[in-house]
């Protein structure tokens, strides 16, 4: 039952803006809550474009300038939900001023960046929305790897496409351009594929990258390559590129071990296909198993078993999971520190591509 009002404004008004207001909305319905949410302000630079999502979301004011909201002393939660360029400035006044902070993927723009948000946060519940996370397949995933199903780890391989720099309408806004996004289809899409991975496989001790750009005069990378070694022994390699033509949003991962493999497709995301080298030799096959329960993950908050789960859900668990978690005083995961290790990532991505040569990740990172 909830038994404190938590007054939320969220800075941002587009598509992730709307993924994020339907959370805020819908948590309270799949997930017993200790706190009352209220969808105090929402916040962007259009003010038509506000209203509009104020009424259509249920926001009870718009607000135009994001610094009038920070000392604002009825508001608990700042969500952050706009270009990256504006994450670490929000993020750090928001954490200043005491407010629960919860801010979109990736973290920063620079590692710099990163690191000052992350010591800005420290001591405050704070949260980043790497959300595939929450996705259940991904979560029995990640117990089946804790349970030692695959055995000694060999690979990891992790494939992030789009078409979107192909498609000019879609290709001038604020990701194409490095001072409002930082980095291209690295820092949007590779992220996620470096989080699945620190999450699934541990942290990576060394790389070497290539980052290419196809469009003429651009200043991000439209595409990128990486090959890994993790602390484990294993090794990995990663592909993101927004001009993979025949791809939506394709996000893969799969992993080999001695005793297993297990693979993920986002465009199937209620199924994990599992292969069991314990199995004697002629029962052995791929099991391409529905994550919608009985006993999987979130397969009480939900739906019945047996009925598909949508994009949305894995933001809905990720916010229940960080309201019980702020409620125990419990440290929450992805966090600022987690989101922290994916930048380091990207940061040595962008030494090792500009130098043509391995790099080490700090020890902090391990």
């Amino acid at each position: 039952m909830a038994t404190q009002k938590l007054n939320v404004a969220m800075i941002g008004s587009g598509f992730i803006g709307k993924v994020h207001s339907n959370a805020f909305r819908q948590v309270g319905h799949f997930f017993d809550l200790p706190y009352a949410l209220t969808l105090s302000v929402i916040c962007g630079r259009n003010r038509s474009k506000l209203e509009a999502a104020a009424t259509q979301w249920g926001w009870e004011e718009a607000e135009t300038d994001w610094r009038a909201l920070i000392d604002r002393k009825d508001l608990d939660v700042i969500d952050i939900a706009v270009p990256n360029a504006l994450h670490a400035p929000i993020a750090i006044a928001a954490a200043e001023a005491g407010k629960t902070v919860l801010c979109e993927k990736p973290l920063a723009t620079s590692l710099e960046e990163a690191e000052r948000m992350a010591a800005a946060v420290r001591n405050l519940p704070n949260l980043v929305w790497f959300n595939y996370r929450r996705i259940p397949a991904v979560v029995f995933a990640k117990q089946l790897v804790e349970e030692g199903r695959l055995g000694q780890p060999f690979h990891y391989r992790g494939l992030y496409l789009n078409q979107s720099g192909n498609d000019p309408s879609k290709a001038s806004g604020w990701r194409y351009k490095a001072s409002e996004a930082g980095m291209g289809a690295a820092g949007d899409l590779l992220s996620h594929s470096i989080d699945l991975a620190l999450y699934l496989n541990g942290p990576i001790v060394e790389l070497s990258a290539m980052t290419h750009t196809f469009a003429p005069g651009r200043d991000v990378d439209d595409a990128a390559m990486l090959m890994a070694r993790f602390a484990n022994g294993s090794i990995g390699s990663f592909e993101v590129s927004r001009y993979g033509v025949g791809n939506q949003n394709r996000n893969d991962f799969e992993m080999n071990g001695s005793q297993g493999m297990l693979r993920f497709r986002l465009d199937e995301m209620n199924r994990l296909g599992f292969y069991d080298a314990t199995e004697v030799a002629n029962l052995r096959g791929v099991r391409e198993i529905t994550v919608t329960g009985p006993n999987h993950p979130y397969w009480e908050n939900f739906w019945k078993p047996g009925h598909a789960l949508g994009y949305e859900h894995p933001f809905i668990a990720t916010l229940g999971d960080f309201l019980n978690s702020m409620a125990r005083r419990e440290t929450f995961h992805p966090n600022f520190e987690d989101a922290l290790a994916v930048q380091r990532v990207l940061d040595a991505l962008e030494r090792s591509a500009s130098s043509r040569s391995w790099v080490t990740m700090p020890p902090s990172a391990e």
